[in-house]
């Protein structure tokens, strides 16, 4: 009960959650198996939240043991078609997607999505989840015509079932801003992208991760558009807080040290952008060992 529930978009609870991790992974290595449970919801929430904390940490291999084990033993318990079963395949879809296996995160997804309308009704802000996730997923497989309506439907259901202001409305505003993007429409995307920094600048302060992902899809918006100079300081600033958040070497920080280096280039300064590269390239390198 004291591990904090929200763990995604809450680094004020990480601090909580690197205390107890351990005492966690402790506690959860005697549980039973899949098959004899002794407190299969105890055991496979505490799973399941551990490799959301992982996986947001960038230990993806490991997250990806434990959410494993936390599906098994939620099917085992409650059967195939619960609704505990699609969040569990919805988390370990979103670290198969971090491990960059979007072919293995799709069909875990698509059963997810089907589960939640089944349970709900295809309206439920569950299924915007879904249907948000499941549309990064077929970015990431290079389909975002696909993408498209399902991000579309996902902020629909925002729209009727949260104030305009919502920080989950920015999230939906963001994500249809970015397959936008990959369908070559920026200037569609900005306005979006424009309305979702705002939400989260006045909802979740100036130096929230969500902030600094608005401001690194803004900047590529802006890149886009043939502005790198105005993209260059709002990368600078998710940078910054994004190594405030994770720390120098997180995949999110190389992320944005690549994002920089580009707009360095397009404003003719390759000399400061190599360096940038160079130290993006050794923080991916050393990530692909926790994705192994």
């Amino acid at each position: 009960e004291d591990a904090p529930v929200q763990i995604m978009g809450a680094p004020q609870d990480w601090p909580r959650w690197a205390i107890l991790l351990p005492h966690v992974l402790a506690a959860t290595s005697h549980a039973s198996t899949p098959d004899t449970p002794t407190h299969p919801s105890d055991t496979a929430c505490l799973l399941d939240r551990a490799g959301t904390y992982l996986s947001v940490h960038a230990q993806y291999g490991v997250a990806h043991s434990l959410q494993e084990r936390a599906l098994a033993i939620s099917e085992a318990a409650f059967g195939p078609d619960h609704p505990t079963v699609a969040s569990r395949l919805n988390n370990l879809a979103l670290t198969l997607q971090a491990l960059g296996q979007p072919e293995k995160a799709l069909p875990l997804q698509e059963r997810a999505l089907a589960i939640h309308e089944a349970s709900y009704g295809p309206e439920h802000p569950q299924v915007a989840i879904n249907l948000n996730v499941l549309a990064q997923i077929l970015q990431s497989l290079g389909q975002p015509e696909k993408a498209q309506p399902l991000q579309e439907r996902a902020l629909a259901i925002g729209e009727a079932t949260y104030d305009p202001n919502h920080p989950i409305m920015a999230k939906r505003l963001n994500n249809l801003a970015m397959v936008l993007l990959d369908l070559r429409q920026p200037e569609k995307a900005l306005p979006l992208q424009e309305r979702a920094l705002a939400i989260d600048e006045a909802t979740q302060g100036p130096n929230h991760p969500d902030v600094a992902t608005d401001l690194g899809n803004l900047a590529l918006i802006l890149r886009s558009l043939g502005q790198p100079e105005k993209a260059q300081p709002l990368q600078e600033r998710a940078l910054a807080i994004d190594e405030a958040i994770y720390g120098p070497d997180h995949p999110e920080v190389a992320s944005d040290l690549g994002s920089l280096a580009l707009i360095l280039r397009s404003l003719g300064q390759p000399e400061k952008a190599q360096p940038l590269v160079e130290r993006a390239l050794a923080i991916e390198k050393a990530a692909k060992g926790q994705r192994a």
